[in-house]
């Protein structure tokens, strides 16, 4: 590796990825020990594995490192149409694991498309952003850069895994920073505030709150001399006195009923805490009795007593919040809100909108992941199964995200040179 490369890397990004790695693998042994069988050197355990391909995700990366960084704006393409491929094959060679088509499996490894699909789709979406100089506020061009989010996204929906799928949602901050209208974060707010208080109260209570939101906003601005236009409001709230009526049929239709209960334990309609609210209310619980300085390494007793499932993948925080308190849970989020807002520091100085656009969709799918997956295990939002990049269970999920992060280093290392 260059000499030089190595003394231009961003030391502080690399420490934080390295501490929330040690971190996960330590919490993942604890997870799944059981005294006198485990071991950190044996791929038979979680822990094992995990170290395994923490030590390719190293190895990876330096190789990532080593490269030109013009080698990834070449490679874009058939990154990309590798990654579909991939995604469809799981169709035709794919192992049915947890109810959805989403793993090759070779040996005992298991690999999941899906989470290289996010780093193929943050390379081609940098790509068509940069190349073409696309503009976002106009329709065509704006059509152009969603069908290459969209189309991966669904590849993964109909096998089916829904959570994956939501993440790609993540790339949608990324155009908000190129020059997508703001309008449409208004819209897909508004619409699922809408769709939460419909779920919540009568139809007529909720298109009445509308009509008086909206009166207030509009004399509001009045009122501050912003002259705004009548109309857009009174279309804005036709629409959505129409959508609370469609409510009903996407809740009870679209939605299937595991989700259904998802939604109603969450929004306080149903108390399930022996069936589908079992994993969320055994997280909380774990998580609460850690208290300040959490109960020690390796003595926790929901961890242990084997109650909260999934929790070396899904629900790792509550392993984190039992046995490290409020100090380790505190010291995984400053973690995470430190990486993402250094990742974004860095991306504004980017000389290049290509490595920018790519630096911005590493820290926008660590944001969602880590919104979700720590919303989830507190009870806040419904259950996804979505993991805690680089602390959670998972070779695909952490060597992919690696191979994401090591080029972000190689872009910022060499962000001054165009080779």
């Amino acid at each position: 590796m260059n000499e030089s490369v190595i003394a231009r890397v961003d030391w502080v990004s690399l420490l934080l990825y390295c501490l929330l790695v040690c971190f996960g693998l330590a919490n993942i042994y604890s997870a799944t020990y059981i005294e006198g069988s485990n071991s950190l050197m044996s791929l038979s355990d979680p822990a094992g594995k995990q170290l395994f391909f923490a030590l390719l995700s190293l190895l990876t990366g330096g190789f990532l490192l080593a490269l030109r960084v013009k080698f990834f704006e070449q490679f874009t393409q058939p990154a990309y149409l590798t990654a579909l491929v991939l995604l469809l094959g799981l169709f035709v060679f794919g192992k049915t694991i947890s109810g959805a088509r989403s793993w090759y499996v070779f040996g005992g490894i298991q690999l999941q498309p899906a989470e290289f699909s996010k780093l193929a789709t943050a390379l081609m979406l940098a790509k068509i952003i940069s190349q073409f100089q696309t503009n976002l506020k106009n329709f065509r061009s704006l059509a152009k850069v969603a069908a290459i989010v969209i189309i991966p996204a669904l590849l993964i929906v109909i096998q089916p895994d829904p959570g994956s799928a939501l993440v790609f949602g993540a790339f949608f901050f990324v155009l908000f920073r190129e020059g997508l209208n703001y309008l449409f974060l208004v819209v897909l707010g508004s619409a699922l505030l809408v769709f939460i208080l419909t779920l919540l109260f009568e139809i007529p209570i909720v298109i009445t709150l509308i009509i008086v939101l909206l009166s207030l906003i509009y004399f509001l601005l009045k009122r501050l001399k912003y002259k705004p236009k009548l109309m857009p409001f009174i279309l804005f709230g036709v629409l959505a006195s129409g959508f609370t009526f469609s409510v009903d049929f996407i809740f009870n239709d679209v939605f299937e009923q595991r989700h259904r209960d998802r939604f109603n334990i969450i929004l306080g309609k149903e108390v399930d805490t022996q069936g589908i609210g079992y994993n969320i209310n055994q997280s909380k619980i774990a998580i609460g009795s850690g208290g300040f300085q959490g109960k020690g390494f390796l003595k926790g007793t929901q961890t242990k007593g084997d109650f909260v499932p999934e929790q070396h993948t899904d629900y790792i925080f509550s392993t984190i919040g039992e046995e490290w308190g409020f100090l380790g849970s505190f010291f995984v989020v400053l973690c995470f809100a430190a990486l993402i807002i250094r990742i974004q520091y860095q991306a504004e100085k980017q000389t290049s909108q290509f490595r920018r656009v790519f630096c911005y969709s590493l820290s926008s799918i660590l944001f969602v992941h880590f919104l979700i997956n720590i919303g989830m295990s507190l009870g806040m939002i419904p259950t996804i199964g979505i993991p805690l990049l680089f602390v959670s269970y998972g070779g695909s999920s952490l060597l992919a995200t690696s191979m994401m992060f090591f080029i972000y280093l190689n872009m910022d290392a060499n962000r001054l040179r165009d080779w």
